[in-house]
């Protein structure tokens, strides 16, 4: 049986919500809120918060959680998540897959988790990822909102911020009638071996253009495989976001 761990990148030091891991959403905490959904999923042998700062760690440690400390100079949740692995390894423990679930999504469901595990009982993923149709015009057509592009095996072609692919001969605004739009879900996993190779690649042309680290796996010849979601999560990048969230979500 594979063991697969779940890892929650949480930085302090955000530049356009500074402490964003530690705002109460309903009475709780977004950190904690995060790494109790996780902890739902049915396909994860071991969730660890990934952090930089000893607030968060000392925070999900006081709510029964587990928490490791990890360099301030990582550029990427990635990084993070492979620091993690070479530490647990060190200590003797191994995983064959690290999820890298997003430490500001605090209704992400348990359900999307084990979709994106059950992708490595497939043989030949070793980066897989969530896609989920695109309804709305004005998501279409916005730098936030990463698109994406697959073959008919379900792997990723291109990610993109821009409205792939373009539509000749159509008004822009009617493309979601006449093309089946997907944007990408940021929740990656990987192979263990894979995720440690990829960290060690360098920056390539079209990551710079696009500021997609996905982009450097792809043009270095690596295969993402993408599987389709349902769900709708909402993540927190501004203060603004939280308004997003019904205080009765929890009943």
């Amino acid at each position: 049986m594979m063991k697969i761990i779940g890892i929650i990148p949480a930085r302090y030091a955000s530049s356009r919500f500074p402490g964003k891991p530690l705002v109460e959403i309903n009475g709780k905490t977004m950190i904690q809120r995060v790494y109790e959904q996780a902890k739902k999923a049915k396909l994860l042998t071991e969730v660890v918060v990934a952090t930089d700062d000893e607030r968060i760690r000392e925070h999900v440690i006081a709510f029964g959680g587990k928490a490791l400390m990890t360099s301030t100079l990582h550029r990427t949740g990635t990084d993070r998540c492979n620091e993690i692995i070479t530490k647990l390894e060190a200590e003797g423990n191994h995983f064959d897959v690290a999820i890298n679930i997003q430490g500001d999504e605090p209704y992400i469901q348990p359900e999307q988790i084990d979709l994106l595990a059950a992708e490595f009982e497939k043989p030949g993923v070793s980066i897989a990822t969530l896609i989920k149709k695109l309804c709305d015009t004005k998501e279409l057509f916005s730098p936030n909102i990463i698109k994406v592009i697959k073959d008919r095996s379900d792997r990723a072609i291109y990610f993109s911020r821009t409205a792939i692919p373009f539509m000749r001969d159509k008004n822009s605004e009617t493309w979601l009638q006449f093309h089946t739009y997907y944007k990408h879900i940021g929740i990656y996993a990987y192979r263990t071996g894979t995720l440690k190779e990829i960290t060690a690649l360098k920056a390539g042309a079209l990551e710079l253009v696009e500021s997609l680290e996905q982009l450097r796996w792809l043009e270095n010849g690596y295969e993402i495989f993408v599987t389709e979601t349902t769900f709708e999560s909402h993540s927190v990048d501004v203060r603004e976001d939280l308004l997003k969230f019904d205080p009765a979500a929890d009943d």
